[in-house]
C-alpha cells in the first residue's frame, strides 16, 4: 500500500512539474518569438511591461482571463466550449512520454526523468496528435461561421495529410533502435545521434512538424488575410488563449521529439544530461521561429503538393533504402 502511494505521489509530482514547466516555457516562448521577429524586422518588440518586456507574458495572461468570453448566436455551445481544451490537452499529453534526462537516484532508488515510459511511447504520441485534429475541426465547425468552418476544414486536411509523412519518416528510426519506447531510442543513440545516418528522415519530420503546428509557412488554417483567423475566428478570452497555448506547447513537444529521435536526447559532453536536452529543444524552437520570420506563406495547392507529392514519396523511399541496408 505504501509503495503504491509513494509511486502515485511521485507520478503526480512529475506531472505537476512538467505541466508547470510547459506553461512557463510556452508563455516565454511567445516573448522570445516576438523579440526575435522584431529584431529580424528591425523594430523593438515588447518593451513596456517590465524590463525588456519580460512581464509581457504575465500581462497577456491577465488580458486573456479578463476579456469577455463570447459565444456566437447559433453556435453549437457544448462543442464550441470543449474544442479549445481538446487542442491544449492533447498537446500536454504528448509530452508525458518524452524523456528529458537520465534516471535520478534518490534514497537508493532510480527515478526516471519521464512522466511515464511506455513501451509504445511513439504510438501514444501519434494517437494524441491525431486527436488534436478534432479540436481544430470541431472548433471551426461549431462556431457557425464560414471563416471558422473553412479554417477548420483546412486545418483537418493539412494535419491529416502531414501526419502520414510525419509517421513514415520515423519508421527507419524504429528499425535502427528496435523499439517504440522513446527512452530506448535515446539509449540507442549513445554512440552517435541518428541525424548522422538519417538526415532525410530528420528533414521530413521537421517540415511535417511545422505543418502540424500550423505555423508559417504552413499557417493556411489561420490565414488572417483571407480567413481573419480561421478556425478560432469566433473565439475570445481564455478559450482563444487555449488555442494559442496549444500551438506553443506543440512547438515544445515536436522540438522535444526531434531532440529525442534524431539529436541523441540528453546525450552530450561536459554539461549535465538535462541541460543538453533543453539546449537542443531551445535550438529547434528558435529554428522554427526563424523560419516564420523568413519564409512567405504557401498557397494551398503548394501545401498539399509538398505533402503528397514530395514528402510522402521521399519517406517511403527512405524506408525501402533503410530496410535494405539493415537486411544487408
Amino acid at each position: 500500500m505504501l509503495t503504491w502511494m509513494a509511486g502515485f505521489f511521485l507520478l503526480m509530482t512529475k506531472l505537476g512539474l512538467v505541466l508547470g514547466f510547459l506553461l512557463f516555457m510556452a508563455a516565454y516562448l511567445v516573448w522570445v518569438e516576438r523579440k526575435f521577429l522584431a529584431r529580424l524586422q528591425i523594430r523593438y518588440g515588447p518593451n513596456r511591461a517590465g524590463k525588456y518586456g519580460l512581464l509581457q507574458p504575465l500581462a497577456d495572461v491577465v488580458k486573456m482571463l479578463t476579456k469577455e468570453d463570447t459565444i456566437p448566436e447559433g453556435a453549437d455551445r457544448p462543442i464550441f466550449m470543449v474544442a479549445p481544451a481538446v487542442v491544449a490537452f492533447t498537446a500536454f499529453m504528448m509530452f508525458a512520454v518524452i524523456p528529458f534526462g537520465r534516471d535520478l537516484t534518490l534514497w537508493g532508488k532510480p527515478i526516471p526523468l519521464v512522466v511515464t515510459d511506455l513501451n509504445i511511447g511513439l504510438l501514444f504520441v501519434f494517437a494524441m496528435s491525431s486527436l488534436g485534429v478534432y479540436g481544430v475541426a470541431l472548433g471551426g465547425w461549431a462556431s457557425n461561421s464560414k471563416y471558422g468552418l473553412l479554417g477548420g476544414i483546412r486545418g483537418a486536411a493539412q494535419m491529416i495529410s502531414y501526419e502520414l509523412s510525419l509517421g513514415l519518416s520515423l519508421v527507419p528510426i524504429i528499425m535502427l533502435a528496435g523499439s517504440f519506447s522513446l527512452v530506448d531510442i535515446v539509449e540507442a543513440q549513445a554512440s552517435y545521434p541518428f541525424i548522422l545516418v538519417q538526415p532525410l528522415a530528420f528533414l521530413i519530420f521537421l517540415i511535417s512538424a511545422m505543418a502540424e503546428t500550423k505555423r508559417i509557412p504552413f499557417d493556411l488554417p489561420e490565414a488572417e488575410n483571407e480567413l481573419i483567423a480561421g478556425y478560432h475566428t469566433e473565439y475570445s478570452g481564455m478559450r482563444f488563449g487555449l488555442f494559442f497555448l496549444g500551438e506553443y506547447v506543440h512547438m515544445q513537444v515536436f522540438a522535444g521529439l526531434l531532440t529525442v529521435l534524431f539529436l541523441g536526447g540528453w546525450h552530450g559532453p561536459v554539461l549535465p544530461p538535462m541541460v543538453w536536452f533543453f539546449i537542443k529543444v531551445a535550438g529547434i524552437a528558435l529554428l522554427m521561429i526563424w523560419v516564420r520570420g523568413t519564409l512567405p506563406r504557401l498557397r494551398y495547392d503548394q501545401l498539399m503538393a509538398l505533402g503528397w507529392k514530395v514528402l510522402l514519396p521521399l519517406s517511403l523511399l527512405n524506408i525501402m533504402v533503410t530496410g535494405a541496408i539493415v537486411l544487408i
